[in-house]
């Protein structure tokens, strides 16, 4: 076999580090490039850093000239570690010095060089954009033409003019130098200003103040409507309004609602300010069951409500008006000027496509939605065919001010034009990213946040659902959802990006593309959870109106690609079987297309897999999906070399199912399996499981990896073994399956984990397999003789070691609450290794970090703290696989923590003065 020199994603990560800067993400606002436009599934910027550099940096143990030692690897293993916990945090994004440092390291890899990475499933850029930050030449493609858009914006547009001066009239002379693409960023705000005042002036009639009761009169933010249909009852058939809920804002001291009451045959609306709103089944008229009639408590069911829809006969009532108070929101009954205003005839230039007949996520089409503009009111189609077509104008302004300032006018940025027209070009494109941003609160399915005071937009999830009570939003104005807030948006990331290495963003297939000497780092559609190119077209279309003639070749389809892409959806192949067989095929040739491309070869591909809970049975076999990706990969040809579970949730969201329950994606690093790899029996694949896996493992543990995620990464060599084979047979003679082999992986992980007893202390041995079988349950002392006995202690010695209780024929360990109080190590003479790490993780769990920490230097001169940490990992196993999900939380926190804990007890021997009581540090055993 050939020899490749490993990578450092093919042997340890600092993963609990890179999960949590990942979790830390979804906190993150301004700036943050998922913020230039919604895209579905992201992957982490933090995620993708780190995978990027770790895909492309050796392995210590790959150069042995270098490090020559296990130790000299460890401590090499170490430094990098620690080199990627500084760079995937947000606030180093762009730190120079940082990233030139990530990027010597990268070069030390590469022969002196810096490769370029390619991602065929671009989607919302986070990989492309990370490989352009850390120097590296940046290819993006996917046929979803919101995804190339959005990837030019982030990797294409702004290194082509870095470092350029806004040509906006007096803007320039603001700074005295532009760095990165602040320059473009200043033209994107300043040209957006002028679109949205523009816009003011032809349409600013649509949008009027409204006079409070005190007489005030405040700027409109947002108008409340709810849908209605008249009533089935014959004899009283008024038009009934369709409510979730009454309530306005739930503030305290600011509450209001809107109290509905029917005269003369009609419903009026006035808001009421107090806390005295309704509850319970009083407040709204409709649920998922059903609506009642505001008049007379009718029934009327759903069905009948999508008829009516479906037949044109729904309206809408304006419930309330919400209006800026200044320091606050101003709740007012609507009146009839404001209800008129809104009846406008519908633009002539809209753009017209259909919604799909059936889509994932999609509910609004039994309601009679048809049509994509079916999801906006006639005065928010207004709105946004205005600002489209004032995309066009703005860049036509851009244009004449930048060859006002002497830039050549050169040619258009889609025929890779570098001048004027092509910077026009570039500006307009962002502003019509600001208006499709827009669009998400400017449609009649966005609702009220009634303790936020704001508009909730469209997409806060995969879907388009059906709402009732819906709230239209003031473009125009400077609360929630307005264009220019939008926009604002949009100028923060550019300003931000690295705008220095080229980027290449393409429309085409992965099957279609060249992959020759380039690295692939992926992240592939999600197999049948998210209906990206259906969800895209309530962008695409509003984009398509904007860049037409900005972006010809990307946008030149009436909604987005839908026949190749590359999903298990079962509304477009005829069933669950038929999607199964196309996303089969489909993944399969991809991966086949880049094996025999030629990619680098001296470099790992990296292919996450989007992973949810319920994917995983207890052995982590029972996806679908999951099968489908290593099969298609191992059947294309790649041998696979790692797995490691990369999360972006929080610590706080602990497992209840599964080893996997925290893991929101897989990585997979997968190498060419050579052409002349063999064939093996089964019992030839388990001794070699048995071979390898307890370095591999040891390996994991040295490094920082939560036991949560243990089981996931120890597939990674379990399966490299199997997908290096070119099959294993099992003795019937059949081919052995990928599950079957997993099942062989994780009953392997168990025998490993198991052996470690061997070189713990008798005590611990002891406390182990009683932990095993018993937990923390009492049973009879005589067994506990027995056990005790051929662990090579006995029942008094536990005792004094103060871990075990025998009393009354009965014994039983102590458990973590009953020995999480007053304990001093120093003074205490009988410390084994379950001892010491029981109770660090009991006062963890009870007084935190720090208070271990202080303990930590002490239980190091009694006991080896590696022992403790690998305890931790095999305690936190016998609890899961006993679903003892209390026990699990407390072990895998003492592990996860492990780093944290080890720095700050070494800041306290260095630094004793800065503690009341210090304990001495010695070295680990």
């Amino acid at each position: 076999m050939t020899t490749v020199k490993k990578k450092l994603i093919e042997t340890s990560l600092p993963l609990e580090a890179i999960n949590a800067a990942s979790a830390r993400e979804k906190s993150i606002r301004h700036g943050h490039p998922s913020t230039l436009h919604l895209y579905w599934s992201r992957k982490p910027l933090a995620t993708a850093r780190a995978v990027l550099f770790a895909q492309l940096v050796d392995d210590p143990a790959s150069r042995p000239d270098e490090f020559p030692t296990v130790e000299s690897q460890d401590k090499e293993r170490a430094r990098l570690h620690a080199l990627m916990e500084k760079l995937i945090i947000w606030e180093n994004s762009n730190d120079e010095k940082l990233l030139e440092q990530a990027r010597e390291e990268i070069r030390k890899s590469n022969d002196g060089k810096l490769p370029a990475v390619v991602d065929p499933f671009a989607g919302g850029g986070s990989i492309p954009l990370e490989a352009q930050r850390l120097g590296l030449e940046s290819h993006a493609s996917d046929l979803n033409p919101l995804a190339v858009l959005i990837n030019k914006a982030l990797i294409e547009i702004p290194p082509k003019f870095a470092g350029w001066s806004p040509v906006f009239p007096g803007v320039a002379e603001e700074q005295s130098s532009w760095l990165r693409a602040e320059g473009l960023a200043a033209d994107v705000q300043h040209y957006g200003q002028w679109l949205r005042d523009e816009a003011e002036k032809r349409i600013g009639h649509l949008y009027p103040k409204i006079t409070a009761p005190g007489g005030t009169e405040h700027t409109v933010i947002a108008w409340k409507w709810a849908r209605t249909v008249i009533s089935p009852n014959p004899a009283n058939p008024i038009e009934t309004p369709l409510v979730n809920s009454w309530w306005l804002s739930k503030k305290k001291g600011k509450e209001a609602w809107v109290k509905a009451t029917v005269v003369d045959g009609q419903v009026q609306y006035e808001v009421q300010h107090n806390a005295d709103g309704p509850k319970g089944d009083a407040d709204g008229t409709v649920n998922r069951r059903g609506a009642v009639s505001i008049a007379d408590g009718t029934p009327i069911d759903l069905s009948y409500i999508r008829a009516e829809s479906r037949a044109g006969r729904m309206g809408a009532h304006l419930i309330a008006v919400v209006a800026d108070g200044g320091k606050g929101r101003v709740y007012v009954s609507p009146n009839e000027k404001h209800t008129s205003v809104a009846q406008v005839p519908r633009p002539d230039d809209l753009p017209i496509s259909e919604l799909p007949e059936k889509a994932l996520g999609f509910r609004v089409q039994a309601y009679g939605f048809e049509q994509w503009v079916d999801l906006f009111t006639d005065r928010q189609l207004v709105a946004l065919t205005t600002l489209s077509d004032l995309v066009s104008e703005a860049r036509s302004k851009v244009l004449e001010d930048a060859l006002a300032s002497g830039i050549p006018a050169g040619e258009r940025l889609e025929d890779g034009g570098v001048g004027a027209e092509a910077y026009a070009d570039a500006v307009a494109t962002y502003l019509a990213l600001g208006v499709s941003r827009t669009a998400d609160y400017c449609n009649s399915l966005c609702t009220w946040h009634t303790t936020g005071d704001k508009v909730t937009h469209l997409f806060t999830r995969q879907a388009i659902p059906m709402t009732w009570d819906y709230t239209e939003t003031n473009v125009l104005s400077n609360s929630s959802g307005n264009f220019l807030g939008q926009l604002k948006w949009v100028v923060k990331v550019i300003q931000r990006l690295p705008a220095e290495i080229s980027g290449e963003a393409k429309q085409i297939s992965a099957t279609s593309r060249d992959y020759a000497g380039l690295v692939v780092s992926t992240d592939p559609p999600y197999y049948d959870n998210i209906g990206y190119s259906d969800l895209s077209d309530f962008f695409y279309v509003w984009l398509r109106k904007s860049l037409r003639t900005i972006h010809p070749s990307v946008v030149g389809t009436m909604l987005t690609p839908k026949a190749d892409e590359l999903v298990a959806n079962p509304y477009r192949h005829g069933g669950k079987q038929g999607a199964e067989k196309f996303f089969i095929e489909g993944f399969n040739s991809v991966f086949h297309r880049i094996r025999e491309d030629d990619a680098n070869p001296d470099v790992p591909m990296t292919v996450y897999y989007a992973y949810k809970q319920q994917d995983s049975g207890k052995d982590g076999t029972s996806s679908t999906g999951w099968h489908t990706l290593l099969d298609g990969l191992i059947q294309s040809g790649w041998e696979i070399t790692a797995t490691w579970p990369m999360r972006s949730e929080l610590k706080n969201r602990m497992l209840s199912q599964g080893t996997n329950a925290l893991a929101s994606s897989i990585l997979l690093a997968c190498r060419p399996r050579p052409a002349e790899a063999r064939a093996v029996t089964r019992r030839a694949f388990v001794a070699a499981l048995k071979s390898e896996l307890p370095e591999a493992l040891r390996t994991l543990m040295q490094g920082v990896i939560a036991p949560v995620d243990l089981a996931q990464a120890a597939i990674g060599p379990g399966i490299s073994v199997f997908s290096r084979y070119a099959k294993v047979r099992e003795a019937d003679g059949s081919d052995m399956s990928v599950r079957d082999a997993l099942q062989l992986i994780n009953a392997t992980l168990d025998e490993v984990l198991g052996e470690q007893e061997s070189d713990l202390d008798s005590d611990t041995r002891f406390a182990v397999r009683w932990y095993r079988q018993y937990g923390w349950k009492a049973d009879s002392s005589g067994i506990a003789d027995q056990l005790a006995r051929s662990s090579d202690t006995s029942l008094a010695e536990l005792q004094r070691g103060g871990i075990f209780e025998a009393k009354g024929g009965k014994a039983r360990l102590l458990s973590p609450t009953q020995l999480n109080e007053g304990w001093d190590p120093a003074a205490d003479e009988h410390v084994s290794v379950w001892e010491a790490t029981v109770r660090l993780a009991a006062v963890l769990a009870k007084d935190g970090v720090d208070k271990v920490a202080e303990l930590l230097p002490a239980v190091g001169e009694k006991v080896s703290l590696d022992a403790v940490k690998e305890l931790g990992f095999l305690l936190f196993h016998e609890a899961e696989k006993n679903k003892d999900t209390d026990d699990a939380i407390l072990f895998n926190g003492l592990v996860s923590s492990w780093g944290d804990l080890n720095e700050q007890a070494r800041q306290i021997v260095e630094h004793p003065e800065a503690h009341q009581e210090t304990l001495p540090i010695g070295k680990e055993k």
